[in-house]
């Protein structure tokens, strides 16, 4: 069982919006000694929408949605999960007690906007309409709920929303995967040394030693900056199971440096995962 995300959304393809989504569910799950494995950014079509939870649904993975789970026209999150699941979309009962009770608190008293026969306010129940099956996931900004199937979890593309409902989704249905297997990442810096050059190394490395993954992130450097890094470099290192990296580690290192290559150690970062 791995972690992804879905950002669904044409403004997050097209510019209008920046996606935040990523870079905050990657620190939620660092905060609970787990990792983000893949992401995907789905645009506002129906079938893509709907074919891509349908091969998603059918792993093994924890995934969170954000995005398109309201009720404009161009919102199809709900519905594209209900086809991919062969379900029908049913009101949620909870779902429909907290949106009458948003209803409720912003009509401020007044007996005609707090009426529930209005249009307006039957068409807000429509986003209480969840896959058949579903469950609630609490909003505690506006009480509008996203829903869980399976280890599929939705949620709105806002992030005031968005963010605290993955963290209570995390603290209520995952702890039982937090923090059970201390993880190390080392690197060490390695200048004017060709990619093509260490890979060699960085297979044999990785043959050696299974279980460990070896990265390799290439810079051309900075002009601007007045010391070493302003030439070209890689961060190179290994990371996996604590116990298994430092021999990985260590082999890299000495063939890096066997070649007469520049090195230069950086700390080691630890962490714990599932």
């Amino acid at each position: 069982m791995g972690f992804g995300l879905i950002v669904i959304g044409d403004e997050i393809l097209s510019g209008r919006r920046e996606d935040k989504h990523m870079r905050r569910t990657i620190e939620l799950l660092s905060a609970r000694g787990l990792a983000l494995d893949w992401a995907e950014y789905v645009g506002d079509d129906r079938a893509r929408i709907t074919a891509t939870l349908r091969r998603t649904l059918a792993g093994p993975d924890v995934v969170f949605c954000t995005g398109g789970i309201g009720a404009t026209p161009d919102d199809h999150t709900r519905q594209c999960a209900a086809a991919a699941l062969g379900v029908p979309l049913v009101l949620h009962p909870e779902a429909r007690e907290q949106i009458a009770l948003r209803i409720a608190e912003t009509a401020n008293g007044d007996p005609i906007k707090a009426d529930l026969n209005l249009p307006e306010n039957q068409h807000r129940f429509k986003m209480g309409e969840f896959p058949e099956g579903a469950r609630i996931i609490p909003n505690s900004y506006n009480r509008i709920p996203g829903f869980s199937v399976a280890h599929h979890h939705f949620m709105p593309g806002f992030p005031v929303m968005a963010w605290p409902m993955m963290e209570w989704v995390l603290d209520h249905e995952y702890v039982h995967l937090f923090h059970q297997v201390r993880q190390q990442e080392r690197a060490f810096y390695v200048f004017e040394a060709p990619e093509s050059t260490l890979t060699p190394l960085m297979e044999t490395v990785e043959a050696a030693h299974p279980g460990v993954r070896v990265f390799s992130l290439p810079s051309v450097g900075d002009v601007q900056r007045g010391d070493r890094f302003a030439r070209r470099h890689i961060d190179l290192g290994v990371k996996g199971p604590a116990e298994l990296v430092a021999p990985a580690y260590a082999m890299l290192l000495e063939g890096v440096q066997a070649m007469g290559f520049e090195t230069v150690e950086q700390p080691a970062r630890e962490s714990a995962q599932a």
